[in-house]
């Protein structure tokens, strides 16, 4: 023990005082409190470097050190988000044999005979956005959500963990097929550890119990079988990460030139099948026309931590006295289009004819997304964070740090946002993904590279 104390100390000491941060964080951190929020963020992220510095070879050590980090928040409620209030009423629902995507929140609550735990106390903090609108989750988020109401006991907390050891289950999977599929691609595995010990996901995803992680694990999986040449075994896991979040379905024209025509639709009629038959217990005659409505919300109604978008809606309100309500609408609309374009051009322009190029292919479809979006929340940079380890791409590295400025609108009551620290972020983000690509690529273009 001593002799193991003398090898590890400084990793051990970087442990301890990551396990007294993220405490910290859970369980005695206001949201509004910035100051103290960045500080926190700065030092797990500067603990994680030292961590893969020293240890990055001691597998289990590192496994060990991420699990524990994430056990911390085992019972804290999370305090960077609400959404969870709408996950167990979701999960709730169901155990009752309700269909989320059918009834809002806004239509139940009056209802004397609504058995529901705790729908009063939901219904308040879930916000009037939830409240008002149906869920958005697709069915097998929904099925997850179930699982924590049943189990939770009609407890608030109960679900909480539930869905929490969920969530740990999904990463430790994420680094389980992780490393494989780096093996497979030749490339180091120590470095899914910079997912799993990464504070943006442990904070985002075990910590405010966001399911990025979950969609990431059944990707991953599904990419693992593919680089194995398992691709009709591939076809169910992908179906369950489009299932989870809608976001891999973006990525379905970037395996055309990889699997060529006649594998490529086997392999998308697969996904669509496995798609059809998770969607069927939830199926009903208004659930398309429902399920679209709210869909379009997030592209035409919200806006936080944008990039481009922030710098078009400046220039419109200020120049052309242009309404900002109207203009997201506008400008959601048109960024579904332009997303669509540049996803199809990198499937077509680029060569796609190895797994690793294809993976890369994501990233840059994903990258393109969130820097045209008029929302770009933390948890989202965490899914690009993970796809960009099995491609030379460490941009998204570095978001999953300059991300926590965008944290400052949490300090406000109406969550306005400081502007200039969204520049700041974006300029060391643009800046770092502009010196990769003329790094690798001054005299080809390595954005169409491979």
């Amino acid at each position: 023990m001593l002799s193991y104390w003398r090898l590890h100390k400084y990793p051990i000491l970087f442990v301890v005082g990551s396990i007294l941060f993220y405490a910290s964080f859970g369980y005695d951190l206001v949201r509004t409190d910035f100051i103290k929020l960045i500080m926190l963020f700065g030092g797990l992220f500067f603990f994680m470097t030292k961590l893969m510095q020293f240890e990055k070879w001691n597998f289990k050590f590192l496994l060990v050190a991420g699990i524990l980090f994430r056990l911390v928040f085992l019972i804290a409620e999370p305090n960077l988000s609400q959404d969870f209030y709408r996950f167990i009423w979701d999960g709730e629902l169901i155990k009752n044999g309700l269909n989320p995507y059918l009834h809002t929140p806004n239509d139940l609550i009056n209802q004397s005979d609504l058995a529901i735990a705790n729908a009063q106390e939901l219904h308040t903090k879930m916000g009037t956005l939830h409240a008002r609108h149906y869920s958005n989750y697709p069915p097998v988020n929904q099925l997850l959500f179930a699982l924590s109401a049943i189990l939770g006991g009609g407890s608030i907390l109960g679900s909480i963990i539930v869905m929490r050891l969920t969530l740990i289950l999904a990463d430790i999977g994420v680094l389980y097929f992780g490393r494989k599929l780096l093996q497979n691609l030749n490339q180091s595995n120590h470095m899914a550890f910079w997912y799993f010990l990464n504070p943006l996901a442990i904070i985002e995803l075990t910590g405010n119990l966001h399911f990025e992680g979950v969609m990431l694990f059944f990707l991953i999986w599904a990419l693992y079988l593919i680089s194995k040449n398992k691709w009709a075994l591939a076809a169910p896991m992908y179906s369950l990460s489009i299932m989870v979040k809608l976001m891999p379905l973006l990525f379905l024209p970037l395996f055309l030139k990889y699997f060529r025509f006649k594998k490529s639709a086997l392999f998308y009629g697969l996904v669509g099948a496995g798609f059809i038959v998770l969607l069927l217990p939830f199926y009903a005659p208004s659930f398309i026309e429902n399920y679209s409505e709210t869909l379009k919300l997030w592209f035409s109604n919200f806006e936080f931590n944008a990039s481009l978008y922030n710098i078009i809606k400046k220039i419109a309100v200020t120049q052309y006295e242009a309404k900002p309500w109207e203009l997201i609408e506008s400008y959601g609309k048109i960024i579904t289009k332009v997303i669509l374009v540049i996803t199809l051009l990198i499937a077509f322009l680029r060569k796609n004819h190895n797994l690793e190029s294809v993976i890369t292919s994501m990233v840059l479809v994903l990258s393109c997304y969130y820097f045209l979006s008029s929302t770009v929340h933390p948890w989202y940079v965490v899914f690009l964070m993970g796809l960009s380890l099995f491609t030379k791409y460490r941009f998204p590295l570095v978001w999953s740090l300059a991300i926590v400025l965008s944290y400052q609108a949490y300090s406000n009551p109406d969550n306005r946002e400081n502007l200039w620290l969204l520049a700041l972020e974006y300029i060391l983000v643009f800046g770092f993904f502009i010196y990769e690509i003329i790094g690798r690529g001054s005299k080809k273009l390595y954005f169409f590279k491979k």
